[in-house]
């Protein structure tokens, strides 16, 4: 990917790289920033290969630092920028850092030389970080020749290359930024990077995407339901891809006339693996939830039953996923998640991925849920996942998260947190809504509706353990 990149700074100097705060800054400049980034670094005298923490929130000067450490051959720990600093620390220290490397956008970009690269493709440069919603996040690390390898594809797969404009949506240190930035820089194109703090301005969002004229555009569903907010079309865009989460049959429907010339994309994968699978969406004939599509170049999937064996043919089953993008295990931590083809045809690892898939008879994908999003309720199975689905359906209803308590009649309650559109909806008309779709067991029990929207990760996705805490204790 380096080499991409440097060969652009040399063919094409004057080409913008990166668009900030509507400043558009060259090749050239980009990579005299990583120049001096890198000799910054070195001035610490740190060993070859040791690995280092990045600190930092998304600007030019991040990149440049990413790059820099890159050509180092050093491995870089990229967490959330958000993280309380004692989670930091312990995972700076399972990942065996050395240091701490934080930027600034004022940074002299100077006289940091040329930039030195290393030889070794296969050394680990990228440690991502898991959610950690069951716990201390786990660290994904990736090596150089498997960023590559993504790299490569999703510039073919998406036209991604010179006098071409990609929107960063994602927060640096989202598995996202691997195709936003990291493909789009060494396939030559020009980035668009979403400030952090404006990120939910359905205005700011749609003026960055008009004005730049962008091309192609990666992002949670949460992007497209902002724009949709909006109102006016964004003809400039030839490519929307929607990952990370489920689009809604309200954003789905709203699609082709907020995005009038754009191929449209259902895009599946894990921080584990990378993208594994790729639906193009037919938004006239197609409503939610979409198919998550065929594996991608080089992916081979299984299904497994609750028993562990593969299945072919019809049914639900958890996904397993081996590709050439993937991680080779988790950093200090169990890798009992990375397995062996069950029945040993193949060497290589399969990741399972915890999700639960549908297959039906003429072999689409369709994801079910997580598997512990899974519940009995009086004995019933209930897939909380698919509530919020049903929820998300009613008109008047933005967003929704359902999740389970402990009850001693039912075995488990569920709850259902709902950001309404106007307060003029109440909880029996919600109620009546998820019984006319639901079996009975999986109608909430209690449904809290709230007029602001609802808290989110990092990453756009709902922030579950800060949405149940909040409203538990609100019952309290």
């Amino acid at each position: 990917m380096l080499s991409r990149f440097t060969a652009h700074v040399r063919d094409r100097p004057g080409d913008t790289a990166v668009v900030w705060r509507h400043t558009e800054i060259s090749y050239l400049q980009l990579y005299r920033r990583a120049c001096a980034q890198q000799a910054r670094v070195g001035r610490l005298g740190l060993a070859d290969g040791a690995a280092v923490a990045v600190r930092t929130t998304k600007s030019p000067d991040a990149i440049a630092l990413v790059l820099a450490l890159l050509a180092d051959n050093r491995p870089f720990l990229l967490p959330p920028a958000d993280l309380s600093g004692e989670t930091f620390a312990a995972l700076a220290a399972k990942a065996g850092c050395v240091a701490v490397l934080s930027t600034e956008d004022s940074t002299d970009p100077g006289d940091g030389g040329e930039l030195r690269v290393g030889g070794d493709t296969d050394s680990v440069g990228f440690m991502l970080t898991t959610s950690g919603s069951t716990g201390l996040p786990k660290i994904v690390p990736l090596t150089g020749d498997a960023v590559g390898r993504f790299t490569g594809w999703a510039a073919r797969t998406f036209h991604i290359g010179p006098h071409r404009t990609v929107l960063n949506y994602a927060p640096l240190n989202f598995d996202l930024c691997l195709l936003d930035i990291w493909t789009t820089l060494a396939a030559g194109g020009r980035v668009v990077l979403v400030e952090a703090g404006r990120a939910t301005r359905a205005g700011y969002l749609h003026d960055l995407i008009d004005r730049h004229q962008v091309d192609v555009v990666q992002a949670v569903p949460m992007l497209y339901t902002l724009l949709l907010a909006h109102g006016r079309p964004l003809p400039s865009v030839t490519h929307a891809i929607s990952t990370g989460d489920a689009l809604t049959t309200q954003c789905l429907a709203g699609l082709p006339g907020l995005l009038p010339n754009a191929r449209l994309y259902n895009l599946y994968g894990c921080t584990e693996t990378n993208d594994s699978f790729l639906h193009e969406i037919d938004a006239a004939n197609e409503r939610a939830p979409l198919p998550i599509g065929r594996p991608i170049d080089g992916v081979d999937a299984l299904l497994i039953d609750p028993a562990g064996e593969v299945f072919t043919g019809p049914g639900v089953g958890e996904l397993l996923v081996s590709t050439p993008f993937q991680t080779h295990g988790y950093l200090g931590s169990s890798n009992a998640v990375f397995v062996a083809h069950p029945r040993a045809r193949t060497s290589g690892r399969y990741f399972r991925s915890g999700d639960l898939v549908r297959r039906d008879a003429s072999g689409a994908l369709t994801l079910e849920g997580r598997a512990d999003f899974h519940v009995k309720v009086r004995g019933v199975r209930v897939n909380t996942q698919a509530v919020e689905r049903t929820l998300l359906e009613h008109d008047d209803i933005a967003e929704a998260v359902v999740f389970a308590v402990p009850d001693p009649v039912a075995g488990s309650a569920l709850h259902a947190v709902v950001h309404r559109r106007a307060q003029a909806t109440h909880t029996l008309a919600v109620r009546a809504h998820c019984a006319e779709r639901l079996p009975r067991a999986a109608v909430p029990t209690a449904i809290h509706l709230v007029d602001e929207p609802l808290p989110t990760t990092s990453t756009g996705k709902p922030d579950r353990t800060r949405i149940k805490h909040t409203y538990l204790q609100g019952q309290r």
